[in-house]
């Protein structure tokens, strides 16, 4: 009889609280289609970890294992940045390279993040995890937290995937408030957008990238070379069933694993303190200062350039692809019908994407 009981005997307030929390993410993400292939699974994850006693987490629970074997080995990131590069469409970029440096300037929030995460008492170690989330890309986040600070892996992940999934809400107001309507009814050329980019260049784009970069910041191989190898499958012409799988059953499968497993990571007791709150609280900070960073980069060079750029792609800077580039391109859309900014957002996007696994690789090399 005292077994039947035993869960009951052990329940707290603090499992109630977090069964709320993960039921918020699960009504996010149906009710609202706020990133659900994540928030879903990050959502019942919680729920799993939380019921007292549950068998699915412990030295011997499925979620641990799961833990261990694909985020402590950074497994799981690795292999989402296959699919990613997989998906990714790096024409845009390649006609017009220039927006690479939109896509650093975006990554200001990261170490401005870092410096007040420090001022609030976190270890460096820890600060650079906390700023990481500002370049609203959760592989990156949850690589880095792992080998940074495992003890808030849970609330890195849990932010930076849903002010992810939040984009909508968050960029729009900070990108009006950061321009005149002037600015953001600026029309930019569409013809280079248009120019054929050849085979032979797309299929050395991410051979060179994955060099540079890794000379850059020899830490960021793992994903960057990953990322660069899943959009080399896809460009090589030659495999086109293993890029599709790595878009469709690779992508799926992983994402899912994912979300359970950093669901799982959501105990009350780890999960419930003040030290969270600040770290959602300096997430979205970074998140913020990113979008700034990128909105006044671009508001600067337009001072020095006869071919002004509408200041708003600077905010896809951030690697929320390709929601960023979506927003963006609606409100320039709702500004002026005739406005069409999608392939130029799209292309500073996924220069987002790869600068902020270099921005990953630089904070593990100063911090470690």
């Amino acid at each position: 009889m005292d077994e039947l009981l035993v869960g009951i005997v052990n329940l707290t307030w603090k499992h109630a609280a977090m069964w709320l929390v993960g039921g918020i993410l699960v009504y996010l993400a149906i009710a609202k289609d706020y990133e659900p292939a994540l928030l879903l699974p990050i959502g019942f994850g919680a729920i799993l970890s939380n019921i007292p006693l549950s068998s699915a987490i412990g030295p011997e629970g499925p979620l641990t294992i799961l833990l261990k074997a694909g985020i402590h080995t950074e497994l799981f990131p690795v292999l989402i940045f296959v699919a990613i590069g997989a998906m990714c469409d790096f024409t845009p970029l390649i006609r017009r390279p220039m927006v690479m440096l939109l896509g650093a300037a975006a990554q200001f929030g990261i170490f401005a993040t870092v410096l007040a995460a420090a001022a609030f008492g976190f270890s460096i170690q820890q600060a650079a995890s906390i700023g990481i989330i500002g370049a609203a890309d959760g592989p990156t986040t949850i690589y880095v937290a792992a080998r940074l600070a495992p003890d808030l892996l849970a609330p890195l992940s849990v932010a930076a995937y849903s002010y992810m999934a939040l984009v909508p809400i968050i960029q729009p107001p900070i990108i009006r408030l950061m321009t005149t309507k002037h600015e953001r009814r600026i029309k930019m050329d569409y013809e280079d957008q248009q120019e054929p980019v050849p085979c032979q260049v797309k299929i050395l784009f991410p051979i060179i990238i994955t060099l540079i970069a890794g000379i850059i910041a020899p830490l960021s191989v793992a994903l960057i070379g990953t990322l660069m190898f899943g959009n080399l499958v896809k460009e090589s012409g030659v495999l086109d069933s293993l890029s599709r799988t790595a878009q469709n059953e690779l992508a799926n499968i992983i994402t899912l694993l994912l979300g359970i497993t950093i669901g799982a990571t959501m105990q009350a007791e780890q999960f419930l303190n003040v030290k969270v709150v600040f770290v959602l609280g300096l997430g979205l900070v970074a998140f913020i200062f990113d979008t700034i960073g990128g909105v006044l980069f671009v508001k600067m060079l337009n001072l020095f350039s006869s071919h002004k750029l509408n200041p708003m792609i600077g905010a896809c800077g951030i690697s929320a692809f390709p929601m960023s580039a979506r927003v963006v391109a609606k409100m320039a859309l709702k500004e002026d019908p005739t406005n069409f900014i999608i392939m130029h957002a799209i292309g500073v996007n996924v220069s987002g994407q790869i600068s902020s696994v270099v921005a990953g690789g630089l904070v593990l090399a100063l911090v470690s």
